[in-house]
């Protein structure tokens, strides 16, 4: 039983981290459409640091908690397909922090990555997210 709940609350934060990872890269694209130094642009600062304060950072913080309980509940360790999810959650959580320093250069006034290249890192998060689901559920190696 104990496992089963484990299991449900790292999905549950998945979904919260993901769904914040769908979203950030978002509001960095509307800040810098914003003008600098606008009443605009500091509700997108104070947007986006919630976001990553409530709700982004606690749910990564939660799935790598009860993901790395239920791997030792499991022993998946040694399985080939936990291992290549292993290092996408381990990217996928780099991801997080490059984004996370990226809101915080923008909250400086920086604008170094263009709007195009927000929106194709857009991305990033649902690949990450299929490829885990399919490591996963199918268990290809």
């Amino acid at each position: 039983m104990t496992y089963a709940w484990i299991k449900a609350g790292h999905v549950i934060f998945v979904i919260f981290w993901i769904a914040g990872l769908f979203l950030l890269p978002r509001y960095y694209v509307y800040h810098q459409e914003s003008a600098p130094g606008s009443a605009e642009e500091k509700r997108w600062i104070d947007r986006e640091a919630k976001l990553r304060r409530i709700i982004i950072t606690p749910a990564m913080t939660m799935v790598w908690v009860l993901g790395l309980a239920l791997v030792w509940i499991t022993g998946a360790w040694a399985q080939h397909w936990f291992q290549a999810k292993f290092l996408l959650v381990f990217l996928l959580s780099g991801y997080h922090g490059w984004m996370v320093g990226y809101g915080k250069k923008l909250a400086a006034g920086e604008r170094p990555v263009s709007g195009k290249a927000l929106r194709i890192m857009n991305e990033v998060p649902g690949i990450a997210t299929a490829l885990i689901v399919v490591l996963v559920i199918v268990r290809p190696f």
